[in-house]
C-alpha cells in the first residue's frame, strides 16, 4: 500500500503540566479511593513472603455484617462499571443505617478517611498477613479510633480528614465492632462496600476462598448477547467488517444446559469474541457481573479471565480496555471483549499467543463453547460454530438510495468508508483517497443495500479527504497520537499534552473549537490517565480567578473541571474526552438554617456552578464540626460530638465555591 503520508509525530519534550485540585467531586460506590499524597504511608504488618499473595484458609475472615445470619449482595466484585471495575462486595443493610460493622479478622486499624464522597467514611483494618480488609460507605466509626478522628478534626478544624496509623495504636480483634453502616460519600443507598486488599494495594475477591454461608448462591448466570468482531482488513463476519451480535431468547438447553446458537456464523481471518450477560444471587434480583469466562474452540482451552484480583488503582481503569467501550458508549449495550486487546495490561487472562484472537480459515469449522461462571462455582455455557468463508465481493441493492452520499469512521487503524450508491452496475464505484497531490483509489469491500464499504488502513498515511463520485469529505483526523510516548498535539484554539499513560492505544485525534466551545474526540474514546488540556480563549478572560474550564454533557449539564491561568491560556487534567467551555462563576454560594435545637441543626447549601468547595461554622467565635451530605445539600452537627462548643449563642457559617466565592450568614442558636 502507498504511503501518503511521510512525516514524523511532533514529540512532547519534557513539558510538566501540574496535577490541579479538581474539588469535591462525586463518585459512584467502588470508585477509587487511593492512598493519600499529601499523609505519609506507615509500615504495615510484613506478608510472608512480599510480593506474594498470603494463602487465605476458608473461614479466616468473618462476614462484617449480621455474621451467621443471611444476608444478601447489591454488588459482587469485578463488577464492570463506569471507568472502573468494582473493587468488593456491597453487602445489604436491610435498607437502612446504623447496622454494626464488624472486624473481619485481627489486626489494627492502619487508616481512616471521612469524605463527603467517594467511599465516605471508611475504615481499614490491616491482618497479620499482610491483607487489609476495607469498610466503605459507614456512617459512624466506633471505639477510641472514633475519639481520635474528632480530635483531630478539630485540631485541623476539618470535616474531611484522613489518617494512617501504626500497627500498636488501635490493634482489633475478629468480631470486635468497628463502625456502623451507612450511605456516607457516593453510595447510592444504604449498604457496606466491603473488599480485601493486598499489601500493594491489589483488590481481592473476597467470594474465592469458598465463599461466606451468609450468602447463598445456587443461580447460573445468564446470557443477554454475544458477538463476533473482524480484527484486520480482511477479516469478516457474516460476510461484512465490524461486530455482529446475537441476541439468544432462551436457553435452548434445559436443567442448565446453557444455550445454543442454532446457525452457523460465517467467519474469515482474525476475529474477536464478547459477551453480554449477568448473575445473581439466591432470593436476590440485582443483576452481577461474571467472575469468570473461559473459551473453547473444537474442545481446546483458548482464552480464559477470572476477576479475583485487580491492581488498584492503576488497572481498575483498565475495564475500559476489557469492554468494548465504544459499543457501551454508542450503542448502549456493555459487551465484554474475550480476547486480550492493546493497552490491556491486566494480568487476569490465561491465554496463548494469540492472547484470545482466533484465526478464521476458509473450509474450517470451529466449535466454539464459552462458558460464563461465578464465585459459586456455577455455570452456563453458549455453544456455537464458526464457518470459514472465503471473502468475495457482493452487492445488494436497495431503491430508496437515489442519490450519492458519503460517510467515514475509523476502527482500530482501519478507515471505513461507506457511500451510497445509486449506480446499477453490478461493482459499485470506486473511492479516491487523496494527500496532497498523491492520490489512491479503493475498490469497494462489499455493497450491501446500496452501501459501498471500504476499507484502508491509516498506518500507510492519512488523507486530506475522500472523494466518490460528486462527493467530496475533508478528513477530520489531526493527527496520529502514539500510545505509550509523550507527544503534544497543538492548534490556534489548544494544546493537548499526552503522557506515556494518557492513550490505551493509537489515537487519530479530531478536534474543533466553535463560539467558546471546544470539542476534543468523542466521547466514545477512553483515556487511560490524565491528558493536560490548554484552552487559548480568543478575547481575554477579564476575571481569570473566577474563571475555570468545565466540562459540557450531551445534555448541556456543566461540571467543574477546573484549571491553572498562565497568561491568556488555561491548563487542567481531564480523564475523560468531550466538549467544555471556560465559564466564570461570580454568584456566591446560597445557604439557609432548616433546623436547630437540642438534637443540632442542618443548613441547607447550594452552588450555581462550580460547586462548594469549602465550609466552616463557628459558634460564639469558636470551631464548630459540621459533617456534608451531598446527595442531599446539607451540612449537618453529629449528635455525639462532645468537642465543640454548645450549639446557643450567635454562629457564622461561612461557604466558598470552587471560584472563591464566598457566603456568610449570621444566625442565633
Amino acid at each position: 500500500m502507498p504511503d501518503l503520508l511521510n512525516t514524523r509525530p511532533r514529540r512532547l519534550l519534557s513539558v510538566a503540566f501540574p496535577f490541579l485540585l479538581l474539588g469535591l467531586q462525586p463518585a459512584s460506590c467502588g470508585g477509587q479511593e487511593p492512598d493519600s499524597t499529601t499523609e505519609p504511608k506507615v509500615a504495615q504488618a510484613p506478608a510472608p513472603t512480599p510480593g506474594k499473595r498470603p494463602e487465605v484458609p476458608q473461614g479466616y475472615f468473618l462476614f462484617p455484617i449480621k455474621p451467621g445470619q443471611q444476608n444478601f449482595l447489591a454488588a459482587s466484585m469485578g463488577e464492570l462499571r463506569p471507568n472502573h471495575f468494582h473493587g468488593g462486595l456491597d453487602i445489604k443493610t436491610d435498607g437502612r443505617v446504623d447496622l454494626p460493622v464488624y472486624a473481619a479478622a485481627d489486626g489494627y486499624i492502619s487508616r481512616m478517611k471521612q469524605s463527603s464522597f467517594g467511599y465516605g467514611n471508611v475504615l481499614y483494618i490491616t491482618h497479620p498477613n499482610g491483607l487489609t480488609t476495607v469498610y466503605g460507605h459507614l456512617n459512624h466509626f466506633r471505639g477510641p479510633v472514633a475519639e481520635e478522628m474528632r480530635r483531630q478534626q478539630y485540631e485541623k478544624k476539618t470535616y474531611e480528614l484522613e489518617l494512617f496509623f501504626k500497627p500498636d495504636q488501635f490493634p482489633v480483634k475478629r468480631g470486635e465492632v468497628v463502625a456502623l453502616s451507612g450511605n456516607t460519600g457516593g453510595s447510592a443507598g444504604p449498604h457496606l462496600h466491603w473488599e480485601v486488599r493486598t499489601a500493594e494495594g491489589g483488590q481481592l475477591n473476597p467470594l474465592q476462598w469458598g465463599g461466606f454461608q451468609e450468602i447463598q448462591d445456587h443461580v447460573a448466570p445468564s446470557l443477554q448477547a454475544f458477538a463476533v468482531e473482524a480484527l484486520d482488513i480482511n477479516a469478516r463476519v457474516q460476510g461484512r467488517f465490524g461486530k455482529a451480535v446475537f441476541v439468544p431468547k432462551a436457553p435452548a438447553l434445559p436443567n442448565g444446559g446453557g444455550y445454543v446458537w442454532a446457525d452457523t456464523i460465517a467467519a474469515n481471518g482474525t476475529v474477536g469474541l464478547l459477551v453480554q450477560g449477568f448473575d445473581r444471587f439466591d432470593q436476590a434480583w440485582n443483576k452481577n457481573g461474571f467472575q469468570k469466562v473461559e473459551v473453547l474452540v473444537n474442545g481446546q482451552p483458548h482464552y480464559a479471565h477470572v476477576i479475583d484480583d485487580i491492581p488498584f488503582p492503576e488497572g481498575s481503569r483498565q475495564v475500559n480496555q476489557h469492554m468494548d467501550y465504544e459499543w457501551r458508549a454508542t450503542q448502549g449495550r456493555q459487551l465484554e471483549k474475550l480476547f486480550v486487546d492493546d493497552g490491556n495490561e491486566l494480568s487476569i487472562y490465561k491465554t496463548g499467543p494469540s492472547k484470545g484472537k482466533l484465526r478464521v480459515e476458509p473450509g474450517q469449522l470451529y466449535s466454539v463453547e464459552i462458558r460464563m461462571s461465578d464465585s459459586y462455582g456455577n455455570m452456563t455455557p453458549l455453544r456455537f460454530v464458526l464457518r470459514g468463508t472465503e471473502p468475495a465481493y457482493r452487492k445488494t441493492r436497495s431503491a430508496a438510495v437515489k442519490t450519492q452520499n458519503l460517510r467515514y469512521d475509523i476502527s482500530r487503524n482501519l478507515l471505513v468508508a461507506t457511500a451510497a450508491d445509486p449506480d446499477t452496475a453490478s461493482v459499485g464505484g470506486n473511492l479516491t483517497l487523496y494527500r496532497g497531490n498523491r492520490r489512491l483509489t479503493l475498490k469497494p469491500s462489499y455493497t450491501e443495500q446500496s452501501q459501498n464499504v471500504y476499507l484502508y488502513d491509516l498506518r500507510a498515511g492519512r488523507p486530506d479527504s475522500l472523494q466518490f463520485g460528486s462527493v467530496t469529505k475533508r478528513f477530520d483526523r489531526q493527527a496520529l497520537v502514539p500510545s505509550g510516548r509523550e507527544f503534544g498535539f497543538s492548534t490556534a484554539n489548544l494544546n493537548l499534552g499526552f503522557n506515556t499513560k494518557t492513550l490505551f492505544d493509537t489515537l487519530y485525534v479530531q478536534t474543533s473549537y466553535k463560539q467558546g466551545l471546544w470539542t476534543v474526540q468523542q466521547l466514545r474514546t477512553p483515556l487511560y490517565s490524565t491528558l493536560a488540556l490548554t484552552l487559548k480563549p480568543e478575547t481575554p478572560v477579564a476575571d481569570q480567578r473566577r474563571s475555570a474550564i468545565y466540562s459540557i454533557t450531551p445534555k448541556g449539564g456543566r461540571a467543574y473541571v477546573g484549571g491553572k491561568w498562565q497568561g491568556n491560556t488555561i491548563t487542567a487534567p481531564i480523564k475523560t474526552f468531550g466538549q467544555f467551555r471556560i465559564l466564570t462563576d461570580t454568584i456566591p454560594p446560597s445557604a439557609r438554617l432548616i433546623s436547630k435545637g437540642p438534637g443540632g441543626v442542618v443548613f441547607k447549601i447550594g452552588d450555581d456552578l462550580s460547586g462548594i468547595a469549602s465550609y466552616q461554622l463557628e459558634v460564639n467565635g469558636q470551631f464548630r464540626l459540621l459533617r456534608f451530605e451531598h446527595k442531599n445539600a446539607t451540612l449537618f452537627s453529629e449528635r455525639d460530638d462532645k468537642l465543640g462548643p454548645a450549639l446557643r449563642g450567635p454562629a457564622t457559617l461561612r461557604l466558598t465555591d470552587q471560584a472563591g466565592n464566598e457566603k456568610v450568614i449570621h444566625v442565633t442558636l
